[in-house]
């Protein structure tokens, strides 16, 4: 419940700071020719980072133990999310760009927050692990060919250079992470307590930048990007569970599986769209989608976990 407390109260947090954005844009949006906009990629790396210092063979167990549901488990992650975003365009009439920042995060991998909400659900925290675990790794892959078949015809793509930038984005600091665990490991223990905070804090910052960038276009489909971010985040939940349920596996896969599927990379889909210099258009959905999920995913586990 604490952590979940916890949770909650770094979103309403972010939301008090995205209105304050939304009134007052100018000072987040950078300090004369310096535009803030630059530190979205680096903050994402470090956030990344962190996530790789905290990597073990361990996470990865699930393959051998219960490999049905890991494979259900990044097949519905890779589908159903990605599949919802786009469904989601035809519904609502966005601008192209904002259009495919929705799609842009249903490819995204799991979400960051996923396995506390799976410890919090009484899920399998163990497959929460393996299964944040093998979706990060195959994002780099998977994500650019997903946007280019489902989101090409809404802006370009190059596959080529997608591939490159979100390896890295991913790939290139959670090695970086790998490595500092295993030569450093606890001899810097207070700079390995702090890399949660630093990555919350991290993450409230890439959404104050997207926010204050895309301010104009935020307050155009405002209303109407929440209420697809909120069908988004639900319906990915609805559907993980439900998929699980219909392939017969446990109720503990069934709930981690909902979790890992609703609750996407956020970060890293602002990440790529700086990466794309279309961080006001591209990066709305995303800066919208990380507080919903977080507020959505908290009640449901809290639900489960009294249930």
């Amino acid at each position: 419940m604490k952590q979940s407390l916890k949770g909650l109260y770094f979103t309403i947090c972010i939301i008090i700071a995205v209105g304050i954005t939304l009134l007052f844009p100018a000072p987040f949006i950078g300090i004369g020719d310096f535009k803030f906009k630059i530190f979205i990629i680096p903050l994402l790396q470090l956030i990344m980072f962190g996530m790789g210092s905290t990597m073990q063979i361990s996470d990865f167990q699930e393959v051998l133990k219960s490999p049905k549901a890991v494979a259900l488990g990044v097949f519905f992650q890779f589908s159903i999310m990605p599949l919802l975003g786009w469904g989601l365009t035809k519904v609502f009439d966005f601008p192209s760009e904002i259009s495919a920042g929705i799609i842009l995060v249903g490819c995204m991998p799991c979400g960051l927050a996923s396995n506390v909400m799976s410890y919090l659900a009484k899920a399998n925290v163990a497959l929460s692990l393996t299964l944040t675990s093998i979706a990060t790794f195959i994002a780099p892959l998977l994500t650019p060919i997903l946007m280019k078949n489902l989101a090409g015809q809404l802006i370009e793509i190059d596959l080529i250079a997608m591939i490159w930038e979100i390896s890295k984005l991913i790939l290139i600091p959670i090695l970086l992470g790998v490595m500092y665990n295993k030569l450093v490991g606890n001899r810097w223990a207070w700079f390995q307590e702090q890399l949660p905070a630093i990555s919350m804090i991290s993450i409230g910052a890439i959404i104050v930048i997207i926010t204050a960038n895309g301010r104009d276009a935020l307050l155009a489909v405002g209303p109407l990007l929440v209420l697809a971010c909120f069908l988004h985040n639900v319906l990915g939940f609805v559907l993980g569970y439900w998929g699980g349920r219909v392939c017969q596996l446990p109720e503990r896969d069934c709930r981690t599986i909902a979790i890992e599927v609703g609750l996407q990379n956020a970060g890293l889909a602002s990440g790529l769209a700086m990466a794309m210099n279309k961080v006001a258009t591209l990066g709305l959905h995303a800066a919208i989608f990380g507080p919903v999920m977080n507020i959505n995913g908290s009640s449901l586990a809290n639900y489960w976990k009294n249930k």
